[in-house]
């Protein structure tokens, strides 16, 4: 299995992303659910336009790699 060492405000954007849509899913309709819809796209963006994926490290695997080290940190919070 490859090892990726991710950039810290990418993962900490990540793990955010999570975060947020926990925050989402667990939030009734009319009480705050489209700030949490504008911060998933905010952070969305953000992720997307890293420049860790210009980069030769950033590769589909590493996309995956990230999702899942920051879900797993997300799960710790």
């Amino acid at each position: 299995m490859e090892r990726h060492t991710f950039p810290a405000d990418l993962l900490k954007t990540q793990t955010a992303w999570y975060l947020t849509y926990r925050a989402l899913a667990e939030t009734a309709p009319p009480t705050g659910a489209a700030a949490h819809r504008r911060r998933l796209l905010a952070l969305s963006a953000r992720i997307a336009a890293h420049p860790y994926w210009d980069s030769p490290n950033g590769t589909p695997a590493a996309r995956l790699a990230l999702k899942e080290t920051a879900r797993t940190l997300a799960q710790q919070h």
